[in-house]
């Protein structure tokens, strides 16, 4: 199986420009591609195959206005034709709506790495054709600093590098071969799991894990984050001129600064979202259950929206099914419209009339009373065991 690891590169001056110059290079092939896809099909053309349009494209390097792309690695221009072509192919199967151009303010820098030119050491990552000059003394200039050690194995296959600009840092992400996990024993206990907006995950098995939201180092970040959000603001008021707002060095900074807070606020959550999903694999339950939550439709409503997108529901469940791949444990999704909240846990009958204030659950048929996240994963658990059995 394929194990994907990110790095952050850390690249001097020299290094963090020809980063850029790759990234806005594969830009620049992408849009030059998708021109020339939408060219051909408004003309009644048949679609253009990916060899062809590489053909194309060494027609038009060789021109003398565009001897510039020589100074690139040939493989990033060749890989964004590719994907090019690859958003194309899915937008005609109905897989994806129609490719748009990449914009140089809205999308983010990145690029493609050949596999087969990449290397590894236990510090350094070398990328091919960084140094422009071919003298041994500038070669050291395609050898990049690895912010941490021994991350990824240096004896392995690796598949579809990539490079990426956040807009602070460069990141490396790879692909490595390993090894398929051993299946858990289903003689193990399974767990339910109920997510939602008061708690992030409550466990069949009584564990509740806390909204990381509420506590007060988020909540620090997040009234710093609002004072450098006024402060930018009143910065372009003030460089304001006619109808367009002059950015000067001072709002760069600042939205550098703000850029900062908000990504540490991001790498919180994430953790802690990998906090609790590593805990939940320590457990090696045989099956865990997890109710299929219409993410998109709660965030159109403005008074969950923000509350959903700081819970990062659809990174937990994202996290959640490639870590069950990874260890060998069964996810078992259950439809949205399952009344797990409303069917009694104890003895199974339904309260139709529950509402989304009532916390607690009570079961108007056995006299049962029980938290009513915790009555909702227990009854998951009860699914997911049928599942199983049957």
């Amino acid at each position: 199986m394929i194990k994907t690891i990110r790095v952050m590169l850390i690249p001097n001056n020299h290094q963090a420009t020809r980063l850029f110059q790759f990234a806005g290079t594969a830009r620049f092939t992408y849009n030059w591609a998708l021109e020339q896809e939408q060219k051909n099909y408004e003309a009644g053309g048949k679609f253009i195959n990916d060899y062809e349009l590489r053909k194309r494209f060494t027609e038009y390097k060789n021109e003398p206005a565009n001897e510039w792309l020589y100074t690139i690695s040939n493989n990033v221009c060749k890989q964004a034709v590719k994907d090019a072509v690859e958003a194309y192919r899915k937008f005609f199967k109905g897989l994806a709506q129609h490719p748009k151009y990449k914009s140089r303010k809205r999308n983010r820098p990145s690029f493609y790495v050949d596999p087969v030119k990449i290397r590894f050491t236990n510090t350094h990552v070398k990328l091919e054709n960084m140094a422009r000059s071919k003298k041994k003394s500038r070669q050291s200039a395609n050898w990049f600093r690895l912010a941490e050690h021994d991350r990824i194995p240096t004896t392995t296959k690796y598949s579809n590098p990539r490079i990426t600009f956040d807009g602070l840092n460069w990141y490396l992400t790879v692909g490595i071969e390993a090894e398929a996990p051993e299946p858990i024993a289903e003689t193990n206990e399974g767990i339910g799991i109920d997510v939602g907006v008061k708690d992030l995950a409550i466990c069949s098995t009584g564990h509740v894990y806390k909204n990381i939201n509420k506590t007060s180092r988020v909540r620090r970040l997040k009234k710093k984050v609002r004072r450098l959000q006024r402060k930018l603001s009143r910065k372009y008021i003030k460089n304001k001129k006619g109808e367009s707002y002059r950015k000067t060095r001072n709002i760069v900074k600042s939205e550098k600064q703000l850029l900062r807070v908000t990504h540490r606020l991001t790498n919180i959550r994430t953790n802690y979202i990998h906090q609790v999903t590593a805990e939940i694999m320590k457990r090696e339950p045989s099956f865990i259950v997890l109710e299929d939550l219409n993410v998109t439709g709660m965030m159109k409503n403005k008074h969950l929206a923000r509350a959903v997108q700081e819970q990062k529901l659809a990174e937990f469940y994202r996290i959640m099914q490639y870590k069950c791949n990874w260890h060998g444990i069964r996810l078992i999704t259950v439809d949205r419209f399952y009344p797990s909240s409303k069917l009694c846990s104890a003895c199974g009958h339904k309260k139709d009339d529950l509402r989304l204030s009532d916390r607690t659950y009570h079961c108007s048929y056995c006299g049962a009373v029980i938290d009513r996240d915790l009555n909702a994963s227990v009854n998951l658990y009860h699914y997911g065991q049928s599942v199983i059995t049957h």
